[in-house]
C-alpha cells in the first residue's frame, strides 16, 4: 500500500451500476484500485457472471434491482450492508478493525453510473450515517446530469458551450436542425431513462431533416426531451476530459486533465485510448464550475476545442467517476475513487503527483477504432510511458479473459443480427420483371 495514504480499511465500499452494461471498465478499475490498498469491495452490477466480478479483488457481487429505482436500491443497500456486518461478526467477511468500533459499520457506497448517483442523492438523508456519500442533493446533480440543464447552466455561468435547441414539436426539430446546420448532435436530456433494446442511443449524429423528424417522433418512448446541438468540428487533438474529486472542503486535489487519443465510435465516442495532458485552460474551466455550484464529489467532464474560436467547450458533465479515471493514477496510487474513501473516512487526501505521458488502453474499443482509423502515430503517442489497460492486469488476470470471450461472442451476435437482416431485405424486396426487348412493350397504367 503507497506510504502517503492512511486508509480506513475497516469501511467497505459497495459499488452500483444500475446500467446493464457487462464491458463497463470503470467497475473493475474502481474493485482494483480499492481492493489493492485493502479495502473490502462489493458489487451491485447487473451480473455476477460479468467480466469485471471475475476480480479477485470483488468481495461478492449482486444483481442490481431490474428497474431503477431508488427505494428498492436503498432497500438493497441496506440488506447488502446486514450481510457485510454479519460475515465480519463471523469472521469472514475481510473487513479489518474492531467491529465494535462503529467505524466499522460504515459503508461507503460509490456509484459508477448516472441514474445510481441521482438515485442515491435522492435518498441520502434516509442513507445516512450509515452509508457514507458526498453532500449533494438530486436537484444539485441534474443541473449538471441532465444535458438539457448543463445547457442552461453553461449559458447562466458564460461557460463555452455547442449552441443547443430545445424543439417542442417536430416541424420546430426540423427547422432548429436546419438553423444549426446538418449534420446536428441529437441528445436525449436524460439518458438513463431510455428503454433497453429499442435502438435508441443517448447521443447520436443526424444527417438529414427525416431523421430529426424521425428521431423526434421517438420523443415518448425516450422518456425526455430532445435536444438538438451544433456539431462542433472533431480533429486531432481537439477532445479532452477532466476528472477529479471535489472534496467536502470545496478543494479538488485530484483533479487532472487528460486528451483523447482514440474514441470509440470513432470521433464521437468513449475514450478508447487516452493519454494525460496538461492543459491549463481546462483545469481552470472545471475548478470555476466546481465552485460556482457548489458541486462535491467525484466528476467526469469531457470538453472539445473550438480550432476557430480556440475556446474549449463543455461537451459533458458527469456526476460520477469515468470509465477511464485509472488514467489518473499518481505514481503512489493515488486517484479520484480513493480520495473520495480518504476523504469520507476522514483521512487526509494528500497532493496530487502528475505522471504527464502515462495512457490508459480499453482493449476492446481501441482494437475497433485502430480498425476503423489505422493512423500512424505521432512520436509522442509512440513515447516510453507507463501504459495502463482497462482490462489486463498481471495481478488480476482472469476480467480480461472473461471479457475477452464475453466480447467474442457480443461481436459474432451483432454480426449474425446484421446478416439476418441484410439476408432477410433481400428476400422481401419485390422482384422486378426484366425488361422485354420486343417493340410491343405494355404501356404502364
Amino acid at each position: 500500500m503507497p506510504r502517503r495514504q492512511s486508509f480506513d480499511t475497516r469501511v467497505p465500499t459497495v459499488l452500483v451500476r444500475l446500467d446493464r452494461n457487462p464491458f463497463h471498465h470503470g467497475t473493475l478499475g474502481a474493485a482494483r484500485s480499492l481492493g489493492r490498498a485493502g479495502i473490502p469491495v462489493h458489487a451491485v452490477v447487473e451480473s455476477g457472471a460479468g467480466p469485471a466480478a471475475r476480480s479477485r479483488y470483488l468481495r461478492s457481487t449482486r444483481a442490481s434491482p431490474p428497474a431503477a429505482s431508488a427505494t428498492e436500491l436503498a432497500a438493497l443497500l441496506h440488506r447488502v450492508a446486514d450481510e457485510i456486518a454479519a460475515a465480519d461478526r463471523d469472521g469472514t467477511g475481510g473487513a479489518t478493525g474492531d467491529a465494535s468500533d462503529d467505524t466499522s459499520t460504515s459503508v461507503l457506497v460509490l456509484p459508477l453510473d448516472d441514474v445510481s448517483a441521482l438515485a442515491l442523492a435522492r435518498h441520502r438523508s434516509a442513507l445516512s450515517p450509515r452509508f457514507l456519500l458526498p453532500a449533494q442533493t438530486e436537484e444539485q446533480l441534474l443541473r449538471v446530469a441532465d444535458k438539457a440543464a448543463l445547457a442552461e447552466t453553461c449559458a447562466a455561468l458564460g461557460l463555452p458551450h455547442p449552441r443547443t435547441e430545445l424543439p417542442t414539436g417536430t416541424d420546430e426539430a426540423a427547422a432548429m436542425a436546419w438553423s444549426l446546420g446538418l449534420p446536428v448532435v441529437a441528445k436525449w436530456s436524460r439518458p438513463w431513462l431510455l428503454p433497453a433494446g429499442r435502438g435508441l442511443r443517448s447521443t447520436s449524429i443526424v444527417r438529414s431533416l427525416a431523421e430529426v423528424r424521425e428521431l423526434y417522433a421517438r420523443t415518448p418512448e425516450a422518456g425526455s426531451r430532445l435536444l438538438l446541438q451544433e456539431l462542433l468540428p472533431a480533429g486531432r487533438d481537439l477532445d479532452w476530459f477532466f476528472h477529479g474529486y471535489v472534496d467536502a472542503e470545496g478543494r479538488c486535489p485530484t483533479g487532472a486533465t487528460g486528451r483523447k487519443e482514440r474514441s470509440w465510435p470513432d470521433g464521437a465516442g468513449l475514450t478508447a485510448v487516452g493519454r494525460w495532458a496538461v492543459n491549463p485552460a481546462v483545469d481552470r474551466t472545471a475548478r470555476d464550475l466546481f465552485e460556482a455550484l457548489g458541486y462535491r464529489g467525484v466528476c467526469d467532464l469531457d470538453f472539445r476545442l473550438d480550432p476557430a474560436t480556440g475556446a474549449y467547450h463543455l461537451l459533458d458533465f458527469n456526476p460520477r467517476p469515468g470509465a477511464q479515471f485509472r488514467l489518473f493514477a499518481d505514481p503512489d496510487g493515488l486517484d479520484v475513487v480513493r480520495a473520495l474513501h480518504l476523504d469520507l473516512t476522514g483521512r487526509a487526501v494528500p497532493p496530487h503527483s502528475p505522471a504527464y505521458g502515462r495512457r490508459f488502453v480499453v482493449e476492446n474499443y481501441a482494437a475497433l477504432s485502430f480498425l476503423a482509423s489505422p493512423r500512424r502515430r505521432s512520436a509522442e503517442e509512440a513515447g516510453e510511458r507507463r501504459t495502463e489497460w482497462a482490462w489486463w492486469a498481471a495481478d488480476d488476470p482472469r476480467p480480461a479473459l472473461a471479457m475477452g470471450r464475453a466480447w467474442l461472442a457480443h461481436l459474432t451476435r451483432k454480426a449474425l443480427t446484421a446478416f439476418r437482416g441484410l439476408f432477410g431485405s433481400r428476400r422481401q424486396a419485390p422482384r422486378v420483371p426484366p425488361a422485354r426487348s420486343s417493340s410491343h412493350q405494355l404501356t404502364p397504367r
